[in-house]
């Protein structure tokens, strides 16, 4: 099994000093890269869920290629029974079901659009989306 490349292995340390507050979870992808769940994320209103996990891949492309998508469980729910709305749908996040969250970074920048980055923008756009 290939190791996950030292790219990744900074990405990921810079997720963990960004949500210190959570449990980052990571296993090789088998390709230099890795898959990374984080969890206990606090979401709250408009959401039934106080708390939620997000997971995604981040491959051996990183940085020059984008952390897209980002999946979350299953069971999200707005609290004033609408639907989730555009660019969440449902899908499978390796072997189970999940929801998908479609943030694609249209304007990647290597040098500055990080994976932790790139989480704190879809969770605040999850916050915020109508």
């Amino acid at each position: 099994m290939t190791r996950i490349q030292p790219q990744i292995e900074k990405a990921i340390a810079d997720i963990r000093s960004t949500f210190t507050e959570c449990i980052v979870e990571t296993e090789p992808d088998g390709g230099g890269g890795a898959y990374v769940t984080v969890r206990d994320l606090a979401l709250g209103p408009p959401y039934a869920q106080q708390k939620i996990w997000v997971g995604f891949q981040i491959t051996f492309q990183y940085p020059y290629a984008d952390v897209y998508p980002h999946f979350t469980c299953a069971e999200l729910a707005r609290t004033d029974g609408r639907s989730l709305g555009d660019g969440i749908g449902n899908a499978n996040w390796r072997g189970r079901n999940a929801t998908q969250l479609s943030r694609r970074s249209n304007k990647l920048n290597p040098a500055t659009d990080t994976a932790a980055l790139k989480l704190l923008k879809v969770m605040q756009w999850l916050r915020t989306h109508p």
